[in-house]
């Protein structure tokens, strides 16, 4: 069978499409483009309108693809496929396979059965109360990422029910993934070549607190995956500032490996705000943490999600999260409108913000942004770093072949190499030499590792 997978979403929808896609090709299924393929499969999101407006026009896309082959089907998972679940096999006939984020486990065996017509339709919609173990297609491909990075889950679910957010609703309740079973994974990963690894979660600090991590805190687990030989870059995303331990702080300066870089949402900079969107926390106490950790490790880059015209908030709300972004000094953030989500407590809240002073508050925030992510950049001209090479560059001329790596702190450094292939994977010495507006150039400082 020839599959197709489109992702909508956060990096854990990504991470799920592609474990989703070893598990198929391991089945002996294979990859096809939207003209080929026999299956289509969409990964879906539901945090904002749009991209679940974009779920319902993709499957009338696909609905297209009959007329060239009365066998093709769909299938449906992630956020918006939990919501709306069985309601996709009346909307969509084509669609014979709806699952949710607890389900996916059991996704490619219902393919499987499916287009051998053992199943008509399945729904995989029942959440579960503890981390189901995926099987590991790796283990008989034995495919190391071409970039050498890997991304790994530590858990599923949130417990937090923030006044905005579906997640709880979508993902269900908050499931640590067994310490053993990441690390394990974390090291064969490492034993394969990979070389970075990001461990993924909804709210990663968090980890342990549930019984599923047999009593493990996120730092310890840290501590463990740090320790594995040939890993030489280790991330996490993403975090909730409430649940961050003064032990995960200290790790920044005292595990080598672990890079100068976190994502931290604050959302708002008004303590009225973060208490209507029910944060458990305020400005204080998230000063305090940027403080901690800019102590920690210096070189620290901060990013951050925020989000403009909650119900209720003034302007005099709006000037405190200018301030914040600000007082922080954010290298970069993702900024966005407040809007409804069905099933959420903020539906409910009142004074809605208009659209149009949203959108004006939403433009002054990001031009800040940009002001401050500029001479984040140029404060780096003339810094000797290392850039892990992730692939050919869009910036690309007559001279040399430009290569695209991140530092340490992840940020995007376009370096020109003589080297016209082999160098993905590998990690180059740079200067930093110019600072553009959302990235910076580097030249070779010397050889490869």
């Amino acid at each position: 069978m020839k599959f197709h997978i489109t992702t909508f979403g956060c990096q854990m929808n990504v991470h799920d499409s592609e474990w989703l896609a070893r598990a198929l090709e391991a089945r002996g299924w294979e990859p096809a483009g939207e003209d080929e393929a026999q299956v289509y499969i969409l990964n879906t999101c539901s945090v904002r309108d749009k991209p679940e407006q974009k779920v319902y026009s993709e499957l009338g896309r696909v609905a297209a693809h009959l007329r060239r082959d009365p066998a093709v089907f769909a299938a449906v998972g992630g956020c918006v496929a939990q919501q709306v679940g069985r309601g996709f096999f009346d909307r969509f006939p084509h669609v014979r396979l709806v699952f949710g984020s607890d389900g996916i486990a059991g996704a490619p065996g219902a393919l499987e059965r499916i287009a051998q017509g053992r199943d008509d339709r399945v729904a995989l919609l029942d959440f579960v109360n503890i981390y189901e173990e995926r099987e590991r297609p790796n283990e008989r491909t034995v495919a190391v990422p071409e970039t050498r990075q890997a991304f790994v889950n530590i858990m599923q679910g949130c417990d937090n029910f923030c006044a905005y957010c579906i997640v709880p609703y979508t993902r269900g309740r908050q499931k640590s993934r067994h310490p053993d079973a990441v690390v394990e994974e974390c090291r064969a990963l490492a034993a394969s070549g990979v070389r970075e690894i990001t461990l993924l979660g909804q709210n990663v600090n968090s980890f342990g607190l549930d019984k599923g991590g047999a009593g493990v805190s996120f730092a310890d687990l840290l501590r463990r995956v740090a320790a594995i030989d040939g890993l030489d870059r280790l991330r996490f995303t993403t975090s909730h500032p409430k649940d961050i331990a003064p032990e995960v702080i200290a790790a920044f300066g005292e595990l080598p490996n672990l890079c100068p870089s976190l994502h931290l949402p604050l959302q708002s900079g008004s303590d009225a705000v973060l208490k209507a969107m029910r944060r458990r926390y305020d400005r204080t106490r998230y000063l305090s943490i940027v403080d901690a950790l800019k102590a920690a490790r210096p070189d620290i880059a901060l990013t951050t999600d925020l989000i403009v015209g909650f119900p209720g908030e003034t302007e005099a709300d709006f000037r405190d999260t200018l301030e914040m972004v600000e007082r922080v000094g954010y290298e970069s953030s993702f900024s966005f409108k407040y809007s409804d989500r069905p099933g959420v407590a903020a539906v409910n809240m009142e004074p809605k913000v208009a659209p149009e002073e949203a959108g004006e508050r939403l433009a002054r925030l990001q031009s800040l942004q940009n002001s401050i992510t500029r001479k984040c950049l140029k404060k780096l001209e003339g810094v000797r770093t290392d850039a892990f090479i992730e692939g050919l560059s869009r910036m690309q001329d007559d001279g040399p072949t430009w290569w695209k790596g991140r530092d340490p702190a992840g940020r995007i450094v376009n370096v020109p190499l003589a080297e016209g292939d082999g160098l993905m994977g590998m990690m180059i010495p740079v200067s930093i030499v110019e600072a553009k507006k959302h990235s910076l150039v580097g030249e070779k400082a010397g050889s490869p590792w």
